[in-house]
């Protein structure tokens, strides 16, 4: 090869090397160094999700909408998801817009208008509710609580009787009615027939000759029941898989037909009601069975079509049974598939079929309520189904509508949502009560009813005459009150004389004076409807939640400083320097009892049993409780899913309400702001997130289950009033005028009788006055702002404890105690003032305020009383003694006489002597206190 070739090739090879290079570069170029500022977010969407932690869902977000990054509670917003610049006809061509689907539904023009169904949280199951009527007058329920209790119209209005099991027997799950006989089954599957008022356990018994597969009466746990169409029979599935029958009540016959080859009964579909001895079941797996006794094989088993396999295996749940649909000897079995579909399988001309009806559009079926014999639309048949998210809908059906699919009405589905601010309970059917009313379980434990304007509602009892041409065709909702077992605030019917009686009540009356006494407990229906507003929906986001409360520093020592252990006997107090003493009364001496531990304490947060909670400076929650004649300490925030803490329950149970159950637990308030509970009962501790309001962080406690069984009343840091019902773990937001913005300090309830729910939360505004929350069965809730006790006084600390159901005290800015009472129906105030009044005045001081209202000063029993006797020399000035009382939340001594803390550190007790005349009996001097004095103290161990 010559020179000059060589030098051609390598010239070629080296062009060849750069084109690669070149090349290879041009391919890397983009991986490592992205065009990031060609690159753009393409948004081809309009719906958007995000997940809610508070009630652990997906929910759709409303466009625009902020994109929010939060790092250590510090939240800035890095973007926005506006909606996009298609036209509206573009989204209708794509099919895509949102609105118009719901106006698909064609939904009737009375339906609930502007309420939107924009959130698709699936609703938990509520595996204890149900409903079942006994006679129009008479409706029993069983609640998620497990409670049992009836709606009876005792000829003047709805009362509520309370049916409940017995505490051993456990929680109830559903009631059956056969031949006005009562049965109840238990969560753990005992079955209990009432007799004279009391529940008896009823255990099958078989005859093991003939039955002899028949299990033992003592394993026999049963699941659902249901009863004939006659009234005369009941069907029993039960937690084995077996179909069982009582035949006959008294006395009790049994039957057990076995279950499926293969197989086992989960549910009762429906029975025949021409054929009475058919049964219809669904297996677990989701199969339709069949059982016929009087045929052979007595159980058969319908094989379901390609169609029907592919919206899934059906639900175990009670479906519906209609005849004559398709022709005079026709029978439909509507049932729902797993794919949330409505099927029916059809008897027609002999022949067997299945027919797939759907759904509404979006929307996953999960109960029916058969609604048969509606007159008012002799055209159709009506079911009632409710859907995973809480709304009704009514599937309309043409009688005799043929064999063919084809032949349905449009526009079968009507929508009529849910009520305001509360959703129907998820896979529970409804009650048909009468003609066009039907009562459904709603899924925060109450009821609702969905009727005909005019012919239903709360106020309406039973109605069977009425002019049909003069109803309307749209059907609106009534919300129907729970008892307090299901956290709500129904009241339980009385043996007194007059509308509340449980038998037979009694109309309005006139008295003496021939006045008309409103006795009568009716309330305006949309009222209840507008108290409890739905999480999300309410105006309380004009109120920042994320806008950040710092609390003074000092706020668990003032509002927990002081704890009562037990009334008369021991209360703790926490000292400034987290120092913890016990005044303790024992062999007739008062003593100061020290209880040391390796970290300073910050309060006192509640009292179980003798036990006491404390939180240290870390927010660590810790049990003082005496073990085997030693005290001991506990970690509370070391166990599982522990949790730091800053607040918890204001006082510890209602006089006469307290009792130790199984379910006992205490609520605090952690760092974060989340509602933690705390099972305490038997000893079995562990710890519940119960999360909080969305959008917000809670503050304080106001009230756990003193003014409401099953209650938790909180405060939001953004000032606003929330409740937590521990029996189905669900928020609400209580309606709360914008201007009015909650203190965040804790508040305290007064009841005035065990035995009625009327009552008041008392709370502080942000602005230093007093706010009282009120309830009675007449007017619902109300809210009433009490002030302040003069123009140049604020109030300070939250307030007292209520004594004897009308009387509590506040302390002012200026060092003073006021008294607000009742007097006549009337609310008063009443200058206390503090220990050791210099003057000793004793005259009654007038201030009139913007109500009017009388200002009286209290009394001193004796000035030389109110000196600790111990005191050498009580007006020595060097002793750096201020009587005046300090801005700390006071405690119960005893039913008449509450304990205060003094600025000098010292405590005083006020003693009531008549109806609302107190005086001070006592101060007593601490082992801190700046006015020193001689005490007795010692070491706990």
């Amino acid at each position: 090869m010559s020179i000059f070739h060589l030098i051609i090739f390598i010239c070629f090879l080296l062009s060849i090397s750069y084109l690669v290079f070149l090349t290879s570069a041009s391919w890397c170029q983009p991986l490592a160094f992205p065009q990031q500022t060609t690159r753009q977010f393409e948004q081809r969407t309009d719906r958007f999700w995000e997940f809610q932690e508070e009630s652990n869902s997906w929910v759709e977000v409303k466009l625009p909408f902020d994109l929010v990054s939060c790092v250590n509670d510090n939240c800035t917003k890095v973007g926005l998801i506006d909606q996009t610049s298609k036209t509206e006809e573009e989204h209708l061509a794509n099919g895509k817009d949102v609105s118009n689907k719901t106006k698909s539904l064609k939904m009737r023009e009375g339906d609930l208008i502007g309420l939107e169904e924009n959130s698709y949280t699936v609703l938990p199951l509520r595996r204890r509710m149900s409903l079942t009527k006994m006679s129009d007058t008479s409706i029993w329920v069983t609640g998620e609580s497990g409670s049992i209790y009836e709606r009876f119209w005792n000829g003047v209005q709805w009362v509520i009787a309370p049916h409940d099991l017995q505490i051993s027997a456990g929680r109830a799950v559903s009631v059956l009615i056969v031949n006005q006989t009562i049965f109840t089954i238990s969560e753990e599957g005992n079955l209990y027939q009432m007799k004279l008022s009391d529940w008896v356990e009823l255990k099958p018994a078989f005859n093991q000759s003939i039955n002899k597969e028949a299990e033992q009466s003592s394993v026999i746990q049963m699941k659902s029941g249901t009863v004939s169409y006659d009234g005369l029979r009941v069907y029993f599935c039960t937690k084995t898989g077996l179909l069982l029958e009582l035949s006959e009540v008294e006395p009790p016959r049994w039957e057990n037909h076995g279950r499926p080859p293969g197989a086992d009964v989960a549910a009762i579909a429906d029975m025949a009601r021409i054929r009475t001895d058919v049964v219809y079941t669904i297996s677990p797996t989701g199969d339709l069975y069949e059982y016929d006794k009087s045929s052979r094989p007595s159980w058969k088993k319908h094989l379901q079509s390609e169609e029907t396999d592919k919206d899934g295996s059906l639900v175990p749940l009670q479906g519906c049974m209609i005849y004559g649909l398709s022709g005079d000897h026709s029978v439909s079995l509507f049932l729902l598939s797993k794919g949330g579909k409505l099927v029916e399988r059809r008897l027609h001309q002999r022949k067997w079929k299945w027919i797939t009806h759907g759904s509404p559009e979006d929307h996953h079926l999960t109960s029916i309520t058969p609604f048969l014999e509606d007159e008012l639309k002799e055209r159709f048949f009506s079911l009632f189904l409710t859907t995973s998210t809480g709304s009704v809908f009514e599937y309309q059906i043409p009688k005799h509508l043929g064999t063919a699919q084809e032949d349905q009405i449009s526009e079968a589905w009507q929508n009529h949502m849910h009520p305001p601010n509360a959703k129907a309970a998820r896979g529970i059917p409804g009650l048909k009560f009468q003609l066009c009313r039907i009562l459904f379980a709603l899924d925060d434990g109450r009821l609702a009813e969905l009727h005909l304007p005019g012919l239903g509602g709360q106020n309406s009892g039973p109605t069977n005459q009425f002019n049909r041409k003069k109803l309307s065709s749209k059907y609106i909702w009534s919300i129907l009150d729970a008892p307090e077992s299901e956290g709500w605030n129904g009241e339980y019917c009385t043996e007194e004389r007059g509308p509340m009686n449980c038998i037979a009540g009694i109309k309005d009356e006139p008295n003496d004076s021939g006045n008309i006494r409103s006795l009568t407990r009716r309330r305006k229906g949309t009222k209840a409807q507008q108290d409890y507003l739905s999480l999300g929906t309410s105006r309380s986001r004009l109120v920042k939640a994320s806008e950040e409360y710092r609390f003074p520093d000092n706020w668990i020592n003032t509002s927990f400083r002081l704890r009562l252990v037990q009334a008369g006997v021991s209360f703790f107090i926490i000292t400034e320097a987290g120092l913890i003493f016990e005044y303790l009364y024992t062999e007739s001496v008062w003593l100061w009892l020290r209880h040391d531990h390796s970290t300073p304490m910050r309060g006192a947060l509640g009292n179980y049993n003798g036990s006491v909670f404390f939180v240290d400076v870390y927010g660590t929650l810790l049990i003082r409780e005496r073990s085997n004649n030693e005290l001991a300490w506990i970690n509370c925030t070391a166990m599982r899913k522990g949790r730091q803490v800053i607040g918890g329950p204001p006082w510890d149970g209602m006089s006469g309400k307290l009792k130790v159950t199984a379910e006992d637990a205490l609520f605090f308030v952690s760092k974060s702001g989340r509602l933690l509970q705390f099972s305490v009962a038997l000893r079995k501790f562990k710890w519940k997130d119960c999360r909080s309001p969305p959008e917000t962080k809670l503050a304080c406690i106001i009230d756990q289950e003193v003014f409401r069984e099953n209650i938790v009343f909180v405060v939001g840091r953004n000032g606003r009033l929330y409740q937590y019902n521990k029996v189905t773990e669900l928020w609400h937001e209580h309606h709360q005028s914008q201007h009015l913005v909650l203190s965040r300090l804790p508040g305290t309830a007064m009841r005035p009788s065990f035995f009625s729910l009327t009552g008041s939360l008392f709370m502080l505004s942000e602005d230093g006055g007093l706010v009282e929350y009120h309830w009675n069965a007449w007017n619902g809730w109300n809210w009433v702002e009490h002030g302040t006790p003069s123009k140049d006084v604020t109030l300070v600390a939250p307030p007292s404890p209520c004594i004897k159901g009308n009387q509590l005290f506040l302390i002012g800015s200026d060092g003073n105690i006021y008294l607000r009472y009742m007097d006549q129906l009337i609310w008063r105030w009443k200058n206390c003032g503090f220990p050791q009044n210099g003057d000793g005045d004793t005259r009654d001081q007038t201030e009139m305020g913007a109500n009017d209202r009388m200002q009286e000063v209290c009394m001193d029993n004796d000035p030389t009383a109110n000196l600790d006797i111990n005191l050498k020399n009580p007006n020595d000035q060097n002793r750096k003694c201020d009587p005046k009382v300090a801005p700390t939340r006071p405690i119960p001594f005893s039913e008449d006489s509450v304990i205060f803390e003094l600025r000098d550190g010292r405590l005083a007790e006020i003693q009531k002597v008549q109806d609302s005349k107190w005086v001070w009996q006592r101060i007593i001097g601490t082992p801190t206190s700046s006015c020193k004095g001689s005490y007795l103290t010692a070491l706990a161990s």
